[in-house]
């Protein structure tokens, strides 16, 4: 035997209430330091390097150096508006992330 649970409010079905999706605030930060210009620059080399890579049937050449630049400033800049949130110093390089 199976039983349903239901609520009744005034003599009418209570409706569940949709849970909105949680949101990771570091990947918001990390998707809007994508977008400053030197993460911008960053990202343009390692398109580069891919583009070259990719044009070649054979090469030893990867492009770990260029993601892991890339990586490097977008998760600095994303350090540095947690750190500006905080009031903490941040280090020479400035971001403004719109």
């Amino acid at each position: 035997m199976v039983f349903e649970e239901k609520r009744i409010t005034n003599g009418e079905p209570e409706e569940e209430e949709e849970e909105e999706e949680m949101v990771d605030p570091i990947e918001s930060l990390r998707q809007k330091c994508a977008e400053t210009e030197h993460c911008i620059h960053t990202w343009e080399r390692l398109e580069q390097c891919e583009t070259r890579v990719g044009s070649r049937s054979s090469t030893e050449e990867d492009c770990t150096e260029e993601l892991f630049d890339f990586l490097h400033a977008r998760d600095h800049c994303s350090r540095c508006q947690v750190a500006l949130l905080s009031r903490q110093p941040c280090a020479v390089v400035q971001y403004t992330v719109k």
